[in-house]
């Protein structure tokens, strides 16, 4: 792994709030409000340095990684890629910059046009920006592409129908890859994977990683993957940060009593550590995001909740180096 946090921040994220005006009370008389997908969050990532993004369904993960993408629109916040503020900027400007920000999608075979063979589908990044390139070139960058992401050249005229799900997501991720990016942001890459699959597309998505220098917002609701992949981790719950901290403390010493329960639902490889270890089971679910709980918004879950919780939104607190925990009661 690198020392990413030595480094000078490749993308800054702060205080990022992403609202969609929701529709209730019925369609005549009903009335607009705001829901909070992605609530204040805010986050470095270095060259190189693989942040995963981790939480239940819900909680604002993929569409975080869209609007660092400027795919949604931020309510409030600022995006900062290479120095440069994202918000405001025109749509030409945007295309300009997203040659060096790339996406993998979860679903590999919805993300592909049926319509397009696979050389067409990892070159279209090329011809949009650079039409300069010769059909020769094009094709001589595809077919090193293809192999490097362990695709025969022989597969290139075929159509996404003819592959199965592990390699539709490698065509997926040499598309994301021709362009050499500086980031790549993996929006549950392997979800939809079969078990088998899931940790080749992982090693392969290190080797790139390597290979191209680049970094990486893994997304993901898989614990035990982010902590394969990941230099650091983020946890989302309802929109809002509840701890980031480098992988290895995260999972060796959480702090959130949220982080604390994704943990325990971790499976261990050891049957007899598995039956042993204690598991923290949340009551409830879920609380809708068009109406938050006042002050910690994981009050209504947390088994450590007391009245300040209710009644005051936690401020970060750091008990180590470059570990951050938003709650009130996170030195218990």
């Amino acid at each position: 792994m690198t020392a990413p946090l030595l480094q000078a921040p490749l993308l800054q994220v702060r205080d990022l709030k992403v609202h969609f005006p929701v529709k209730t009370g019925g369609l005549l008389i009903g009335r607009y409000q705001p829901l909070h997908a992605v609530d204040g969050v805010s986050f470095d990532l270095a060259p190189g340095e693989t942040l995963g993004i981790v939480g239940e369904s819900g909680c604002g993960k993929s569409t975080l990684g869209r609007a660092v993408l400027q795919l949604l629109p931020a309510t409030s916040g600022a995006v900062i890629w290479l120095g440069q503020e994202m918000t405001g900027l025109s749509a030409k400007e945007i295309k300009a910059a997203r040659e060096n920000m790339q996406i993998v999608f979860q679903d590999p075979l919805a993300s592909l046009d049926p319509r397009m063979t696979a050389g067409d589908i990892i070159a279209e990044p090329l011809r949009n920006y650079h039409p300069e390139l010769s059909r020769a070139e094009t094709a001589r960058r595809v077919a090193e592409l293809m192999e490097q992401v362990g695709l025969l050249p022989g597969m290139i005229n075929r159509y996404p129908h003819e592959f199965s799900g592990g390699q539709c997501q490698r065509i997926g991720i040499a598309r994301a890859m021709i362009l050499k990016p500086k980031l790549v942001i993996c929006d549950e890459p392997v979800s939809a994977l079969d078990v088998s699959v899931r940790a080749q597309v992982i090693n392969l998505l290190k080797d790139l990683q390597k290979a191209f220098g680049l970094a990486m917002l893994f997304i993901s609701h898989d614990l035990a993957v982010v902590r394969h992949i990941s230099d650091r981790v983020l946890v989302l719950y309802l929109g809002k940060v509840m701890e980031l901290a480098p992988r290895d403390l995260l999972y060796q010493a959480p702090r959130h009593p949220y982080t604390r329960a994704l943990m325990s639902a971790v499976p261990i490889p050891d049957p007899a550590l598995e039956r042993a270890k204690p598991r923290i089971i949340l009551t409830g679910d879920l609380p809708s995001p068009l109406n938050p709980p006042s002050g910690c918004v994981f009050r209504t879950r947390c088994p450590k909740a007391t009245d300040i919780c209710a009644q005051v939104e936690p401020v970060r607190e750091s008990p180590a180096p470059g570990h951050d925990v938003w709650c009130h009661h996170s030195r218990d």
